[in-house]
């Protein structure tokens, strides 16, 4: 029997780096994906805490310690806040799974050890970072500063929440930037002990609030006059919404949207090693990432062979309790995206799509918002099975003659966020991978390197995330021109 979670209750908000009480009354009620039942409660923030929140980060930016202190000194305490995740990882996987279904088993890994990768790498990238350099200018030596772009709001989504929050104030921080980071209110949970540990590390005051809050909220935030930067991750619509509201004072933005990423698997490839290598990364998180490999172009000379692998092998996948360690598919983070997923199978049988696994809801699952993994085989590309993006357990197998189809079906899309691509010859998968239009390629493999720039083509964002190319969405550049002949004394 699993042990389930008990009811957790927090009555504060963390603002400008202490609890304090809200201003209103209003409770965010996180329900459990599997039990339907309530799993803990917080406070909604306000409007007014917004204010107190962006207050205390633009004090603490403009006349506080943080961004004058030597890059040594951020480090330091980042490096505490990342410590603690690798000793309070469990309590992370546990409280994520609990309230958005990812199983327990990946829920280590891709939901508290990868956030702790996320600090880690962050680290290693600003110590190496370009602060200043001297150019030799047309009219004379320039001096090129990078210097932090001032108040972020950070607002992340709910499948990944503690990765996502790494993503923007890992960078943020250590470029001397202050931050508010805006939860969601089906994941607030996990944030009260990011909470914690920010405080525990020593972070100045003002330098981090977070709240949990609904959309209203965030567009309050993102809107807010006295924010330098919008770090954001979610749905194209809200990421449209995000921008249209900014761009009211010409705020900075970075996207990270959705996907529809294809796996090409080419005829000489290794069939069970692409199977054993794409089902983990199209059904991830019950099917909920943008990133997940949603499309997977089989060659038509293997089509029946590939269509028989990939669905046996995503019937397999044992559904159940998030919270059970030999879960491998839990349930959707809430009803509305159970319906949405079987909304979307329902279409794609209108489209002509054939279910070659799943398409209902468990049986065995009385209650919970769950889905089986579902695999659709003949599916043309123009389906909106195959277009749109479902964020559930749903995946396209979509045939293909030869290699310049593949290429133009994977980049037939208006997403172009990642993919993937299986063949005996290496060499041919980098040529593929160079011509595909996407932000972030593998090859006989699937991963996400946080050294490395991730982010989208197309409708899949603006700006990227990790790496010295994310790093440097934090700053802004200042040319200083410096007197003919100058020479550092």
């Amino acid at each position: 029997m699993t042990e389930r979670t008990e009811l957790v209750e927090h009555g504060q908000l963390f603002i400008g780096g202490e609890f304090t009480d809200p201003l209103g009354t209003e409770v965010i009620e996180v329900i459990s994906p599997h039990t339907e039942q309530v799993i803990g409660r917080v406070p909604h923030a306000s409007e007014g805490d917004v204010d107190r929140a962006v207050a205390a980060a633009r004090r603490a930016f403009d006349e506080g310690p943080w961004p004058r202190m030597g890059l040594d000194e951020r480090i330091e305490v980042i490096t505490r806040i990342k410590d603690a995740f690798a000793v309070r990882h469990e309590e992370f996987a546990r409280l994520i799974s609990a309230q958005n279904g990812t199983p327990y088993s990946s829920s280590v890994m891709v939901q508290a050890l990868a956030a702790m990768m996320v600090w880690d790498s962050a680290i290693t990238v600003a110590r190496d970072f370009p602060y200043e350099e001297r150019r030799d200018g047309v009219l004379g030596p320039l001096l090129v500063r990078r210097e932090p772009v001032g108040v972020v709001a950070a607002v992340v989504p709910w499948n990944v929440p503690q990765f996502t929050a790494a993503a923007k104030l890992a960078p943020a921080l250590l470029a001397g930037c202050t931050a508010v980071l805006k939860v969601s209110p089906e994941t607030p949970l996990d944030a009260y002990v990011l909470a914690e540990i920010a405080e525990e590390a020593g972070l100045p005051p003002g330098v981090l609030s977070i709240l949990p809050a609904d959309r209203e909220v965030s567009e309050y935030l993102v809107g807010h006059r006295d924010v330098d930067k919008v770090s954001f991750t979610g749905s194209v619509a809200a990421g449209r919404r995000v921008m249209e509201v900014a761009s009211r004072n010409l705020t900075r933005v970075t996207l990270e949207l959705g996907g529809k990423s294809a796996a090409i698997i080419f005829p000489d490839a290794d069939l069970e090693a692409a199977v054993a290598g794409i089902v983990p990364f199209a059904w991830m998180i019950n099917g909920q990432a943008c990133v997940a490999q949603t499309r997977i172009l089989a060659p038509n000379s293997r089509y029946d062979e590939m269509a028989e692998a990939f669905a046996a092998a995503a019937g397999a996948l044992r559904v159940g309790d998030p919270l059970d360690p030999t879960t491998e598919l839990g349930p959707l983070v809430a009803r509305r995206q159970q319906q949405r997923s079987l909304d979307y199978i329902k279409l794609g049988q209108e489209e002509g799509a054939k279910i070659l696994t799943g398409g209902n809801r468990p049986a065995a699952q009385e209650r919970g918002w769950y889905v089986e993994p579902t695999l659709f085989g003949s599916v043309d590309n123009s389906m909106r099975i195959a277009r749109e993006e479902i964020f559930g357990p749903v995946i396209c197998l979509i045939p293909y003659e030869d290699e310049a189809e593949a290429v133009r079906i994977a980049d037939d899309s208006p997403y172009g966020l990642s993919g993937s691509v299986w063949t005996a010859d290496t060499e041919r998968g980098i040529d593929v991978a160079r011509r595909v239009r996407t932000g972030t390629y593998s090859v006989n493999t699937f991963s996400l390197d946080m050294l490395g720039p991730f982010g989208g083509y197309k409708n899949s964002g603006l700006g990227r995330e990790f790496g010295p190319e994310g790093y440097g969405e934090f700053f802004e550049h200042k040319m200083i021109h410096l007197p003919a002949g100058y020479r550092e004394a």
